[in-house]
């Protein structure tokens, strides 16, 4: 905490959106790549805000590139940080009282997210995966997490997620056009 009356969290979420609204060249992708990793297992942020450079990310190349390049780097970031998540949802499946605490916790975080994203995960796999990480404004970080419980592929695993974080920005610039610089 940084005193009284702030939020060492919400000061650390300010910063992190900032950067990425202010990434410019090879390092703000660089700044992309590392939020869209913390957001994977970490950090219940909005994936749709790196969007929100590309008009002024400065890679000398076409908007239209530009914005491919910041998709496919948010991507890949989101996914090396689900196959971290991955291997810490691995981990807690072997330590049984873990799983038993959180089941028992008054915010059953577990019997939740399997009602929701776990179902579609069992229902169509890992394509129910990308699919539950395609929707926009959802955190992913639960949805990434409780399909770790399920699941021991480490490659599916990342591939559903890069397709999943792609597909999210994809409909959200299909959604909202040129509006996500509003974030």
């Amino acid at each position: 905490m940084l005193g009284p009356g702030g939020d060492f969290l919400a000061w650390l979420y300010t910063v992190l959106e900032d950067s990425v609204r202010q990434a410019r060249g090879p390092p703000g992708l660089v700044i992309i790549a590392i939020y869209s990793f913390l957001i994977a297992f970490l950090l219940p942020l909005p994936s749709e805000i790196v969007l929100a450079p590309a008009g002024q990310m400065q890679l000398g190349l076409p908007y239209d590139l530009t914005l491919a390049m910041i998709v496919l780097v948010s991507g890949f970031g989101k996914a090396v940080g689900s196959v971290f998540a991955f291997h810490i949802g691995q981990e807690a499946k072997e330590y049984g009282p873990l799983v038993r605490r959180i089941k028992q916790s008054r915010f059953d975080l577990i019997e939740w997210s399997e009602r929701k994203t776990v179902q579609l995960a069992r229902q169509y796999g890992y394509v129910g995966l990308a699919l539950a990480l395609s929707v926009p404004f959802f955190p992913d970080t639960i949805s990434i997490y409780a399909f770790t419980i399920l699941e021991k592929d480490y490659t599916k695993f990342a591939l559903a997620t890069f397709a999943g974080s792609v597909g999210r920005l994809l409909v959200t610039i299909g959604v909202l056009g040129g509006a996500f610089v509003l974030f």
